[in-house]
Formats: C-alpha cells, structure tokens, sequence
C-alpha cells in the first residue's frame, strides 16, 4: 500500500487543463476553473491522509497576466472559486495552514482579493497537520531575483553567500525542497514554478486534465515516487532526506 512507502515531506502540482476541460465541453474558460476546487479538496484531504507536510499549487503565475482580461478577473477573485468562505473555514477546522507565496503587493492586484488572502493566512495560522501554499503572482525567476536584491540591499558581502543564505532570502524560507512534483493535462514543463525547490524534485507528469484530478490520481503518483531511486548526484546509495 502507498500509506506504507516513502510519503514525499512536500508534494507540489501544477494544476493544468482547466481551460480545456471547459472547452471540451462548451463552457468558458472560467467554469473549468471553478471546477477545479474539487479537485484542490481531493489534494488537500489525500495528503492528511498520506501525511504529507507540505502542499503547494500553483494558481496564478506571473505570464497569466496575459491572458483575457475576464478570465483574469475571475482568476483575481479567489474568494468566490477557490477560497469561498466555508472553504477556509473547513481548512481550518481540519488543521490546514494557508500560505500565499508570489508578488501580492502587485498594484494590478485588487484589494478585495489581496484583503481576502491575508485574512486566510490569518485564520489558519495557527494550523499545523498541513502547510497549504498557493503560489499566486509567482514567478520562479522573479523570486530568485527578489531574494538576490534583498540580500545585496542587506550589505552581506559576495564572500558570505551561499545556497543557505539565498535559501532564507526566498518568499518562504522554511519551505523545504520539492519531492514529488506533479504536472496535469499532458504538458511536460515546469512553467517557471519553484525552480530553486524543484531542483531534486521527481516529476509525475498526468494525461488527466486538473478538473479531473481525485485522490486516487495523488496515490498513483505517490506510488510512482516511491519506485524511483533519488540519488541526488550520489552513486548507488540512496540519499537519506530526513
């Protein structure tokens, strides 16, 4: 049984195909995001019950900002598709942590949505079976710039840094590395999602599209993970990560 395997300490999906689910059946675009909550709850309910530590999905990235204006605006309101009221309310009854990871001081944020995800972080702080981190305005790239300016702002000098310190200069510094990072809907890239995270991580990639997504799909890939041999530049001997 997976339960009884290697559980990966952080799982991270790119949650695609909500656009052609949609498609597919002659809906908007939007419609296939909506229907991607259930598929976030399957995720979210699979990894407490694997034991998971860390979730982390990718919602909004900085490219989507080019697509149209009115799916944006949906997109922009994560309080009426992917984070309605009772939906927080029920992660934190169940011990889920909400993190928002990504530029949120962007200006073409609206308020009611910046406002909306504080208030999430706030609610859950104090959660701890789950850290749930949704990555929204991200951009792999962009963090790893941001965190170079911050520690050059700092005055530390080119001598004393090193993985570490860029490390801790990162959106979330305690957020560890990415074991297990599953891809959606067929497409087999990493689409500028936690390239510094990701650099050991084991990609699961899937035929089927997000909406779509249940946790039976989570354990496959888990047990996926678990056939594989993680040697992280070593030969031979499995890498203890503990």
């Amino acid at each position: 049984m997976v339960a009884e395997g290697e559980i990966p300490r952080h799982i991270a999906c790119i949650m695609d195909g909500n656009g052609r689910w949609a498609q597919m059946r002659g809906l908007n675009r939007s419609t296939g995001h909506e229907a991607a909550e259930e598929s976030v709850d399957a995720v979210v309910d699979g990894c407490l019950a694997l034991g998971v530590k860390w979730l982390t999905v990718y919602a909004f990235s900085t490219e989507n900002w080019k697509r149209e204006p009115a799916e944006v605006a949906f997109l922009m309101s994560l309080q009426e598709w992917l984070l309605r009221e009772e939906k927080r309310q029920r992660f934190k009854r169940i011990g889920v942590r909400l993190r928002f990871r990504g530029d949120l001081d962007d200006p073409r944020i609206p308020d009611a949505c910046r406002n909306w995800l504080r208030e999430c972080e706030e609610l859950t702080a104090e959660n701890d079976r789950l850290e749930f981190c949704i990555a929204f305005n991200y951009g792999g790239r962009a963090e790893i710039v941001e965190a170079v300016r911050h520690i050059v702002d700092s005055g530390i000098s080119s001598d004393k840094v090193d993985e570490a310190l860029l490390h801790g200069a990162m959106y979330e510094p305690d957020m560890p590395d990415i074991d297990l990072l599953i891809r959606t809907s067929s497409e087999y890239r990493l689409s500028n999602f936690f390239p510094w995270h990701s650099t050991y991580a084991e990609f699961v990639f899937m035929d089927t599209l997000w909406p779509d997504f249940r946790e039976g799909h989570l354990y496959s890939a888990v047990a996926e993970f678990q056939q594989r041999r993680r040697r992280m530049g070593s030969s031979g001997t499995e890498v203890d990560r503990t």
